[in-house]
């Protein structure tokens, strides 16, 4: 699949451009939600793609708004394009789905992890212990249904066109023990293997760096190849997360971003330490 195809991105495409279109109509939500006899809340949501919008919605606030012709069809059949299911939706109860679709929709992903692997980097055993740590009260079940939600996102990385996959990791990630020395050798050993892949960069941002930019916390920076389709930054947290899109702070991610990938080992020696951490385990 084409990278930015996807009806997450095509939702928050639509949500950009009805907001657009209503700020160049020089109305106000209240004043939409007023002539099409519905809440403010909804238009509010709409523009943010919090929800969904009918094509029925959409020719209606285009009708308001001015908009006509072919214009007013492309984003009707936007709307019915974005309000398809992606793969993601059988596990729903599993994933903040919104994430994942943008995620599998992105050319580009700069990811940075302070604590554990990366999820789309995670082998079986290793994930299914992060999440049983993470998830103390949570049934077997339920624990076996997020693993293989995590396998089936891994799959974006061995696409027939994957995006560009970097990621900087804390050297603290590399010793700590997740599970039993078996299941961090297997982890290690993955971690090497994907790291020769072609579209993927990993760096190992060692003890010696000190102080770095990612002591904030863990984050991810999707990129799009559309311009109507701007870099997004998702900040990871137990159980949920949230985005930031505004261009000053996608900014201050990016730059982020550059320092710790300056100050992580080259991509070789970070593979090379690795390895060296693996054999330890084994």
């Amino acid at each position: 699949m084409a990278r930015g195809q996807g009806p997450t991105v095509r939702r928050r495409r639509l949500a950009t451009e009805l907001r657009r279109l209503r700020e160049a109509a020089d109305m106000t939500i209240d004043e939409v939600g007023e002539k099409l006899e519905c809440s403010a809340s909804k238009i509010s949501r709409i523009e943010t793609g919090h929800v969904g919008v009918t094509p029925r919605d959409v020719r209606d606030m285009l009708e308001l708004y001015g908009v006509s012709g072919d214009d007013r069809e492309a984003l009707v059949q936007l709307a019915r394009e974005a309000r398809k299911q992606g793969w993601w939706h059988a596990y729903k109860e599993v994933f903040n789905g919104t994430f994942v679709g943008l995620e599998a929709d992105a050319s580009s992903l700069q990811a940075f992890q302070a604590l554990l692997v990366p999820g789309l980097l995670q082998t079986e055993q290793y994930a299914r212990e992060v999440i049983r740590g993470m998830r103390p009260d949570a049934e077997e079940s339920d624990i076996q249904r997020r693993v293989a939600a995590r396998m089936a996102r891994q799959e974006l990385l061995t696409d027939s066109n994957p995006p560009e996959y970097w990621a900087v990791i804390d050297e603290a990630v590399l010793h700590r023990v997740v599970g039993s020395r078996e299941v961090m050798t297997r982890q290690l050993h993955r971690l090497a293997e994907v790291a020769r892949m072609p579209h993927v960069t990993l760096q190992v941002l060692p003890f010696a760096a000190g102080a770095h930019a990612g002591m904030e916390g863990p984050f991810v920076i999707l990129g799009y190849p559309e311009h109507a389709d701007p870099d997004v930054v998702y900040l990871e947290s137990t159980g949920s997360g949230f985005f930031l899109e505004l261009p000053p702070e996608v900014r201050r991610y990016s730059l982020m971003f550059d320092h710790l990938r300056a100050a992580a080992l080259k991509p070789d020696d970070s593979v090379a330490v690795i390895i060296a951490a693996g054999e330890r385990f084994g």
